[in-house]
């Protein structure tokens, strides 16, 4: 690459960056359902056509910042997955749970884009997939590391769920039995339920030891997918 088409390409990496800055501060200023092209370049003293060589429309830019979003979060529980990588699989998954939980309290604009209200006429293209998977593959592959080693306890199925938990261990988690399916699909539901009633008030005046009580939470989530 010569001089010249690292300079630009430079050049644009740092636009595209300070337009999606922009675009989160009107996110927490507004909403993402009001986020607008026009205000970003507003912002940012450039021209509504200038902006639209980067970002075409608005689907366009949301579709980024929410890639950005499932990507910052999912490197969080990497990383704590990583980091207690000598733990016992509860003390992994309950690290991993608090990673997100940091991350969401830290990040609740970003966080209310990803896992909030749908934003009114936006839908999601097959380019999210792949980042917002992350947290449920270090999820699933600490139950994985249990599996192929201690093993996990306390798991049954009933009869009629079978099918549908066959289903889903084929669809993504293979090499792990049908019982641990319905469980992770629950327990990464809840994790972010948890989340969420934290984030937007619903624990007010109900949970005060916050903290506390979500890492008792996150415990009971892994013994719920036979962790032990």
């Amino acid at each position: 690459m010569s001089t010249a088409q690292g300079a630009r390409a430079r050049a644009r990496r740092e636009v595209t960056a300070a337009i999606k800055e922009a675009a989160r501060r009107q996110l927490a200023e507004e909403g993402a359902a009001k986020l607008s092209l026009r205000a970003v370049a507003r912002e940012l003293g450039m021209v509504s056509s200038a902006l639209y060589r980067y970002f075409p429309s608005r689907d366009e830019l949301l579709t980024a910042l929410i890639i950005d979003a499932y990507d910052a979060v999912g490197e969080a529980a990497e990383q704590a997955r990583d980091a207690a990588a000598d733990a016992p699989p509860v003390a992994r998954w309950t690290a991993v749970c608090e990673a997100v939980r940091a991350w969401a309290l830290a990040h609740p604009y970003e966080y209310a884009l990803i896992y909030g209200s749908p934003v009114p006429g936006y839908s999601a293209p097959d380019t999210t997939v792949r980042a917002a998977s992350r947290i449920g593959l270090v999820l699933i592959g600490i139950v994985r590391d249990a599996h192929q080693g201690p093993g996990l306890a306390g798991l049954t199925l009933p009869a009629e769920l079978r099918p549908e938990a066959e289903r889903m261990a084929a669809d993504f988690a293979p090499d792990l039995p049908p019982e641990a399916a319905p469980p992770l699909v629950a327990a990464w539901a809840q994790l972010f339920g948890l989340v969420g009633f934290e984030l937007f008030g619903q624990f007010n005046r109900v949970v005060e030891e916050r903290e506390t009580f979500f890492r008792h939470a996150a415990a009971r989530l892994a013994h719920g997918v036979g962790l032990r």
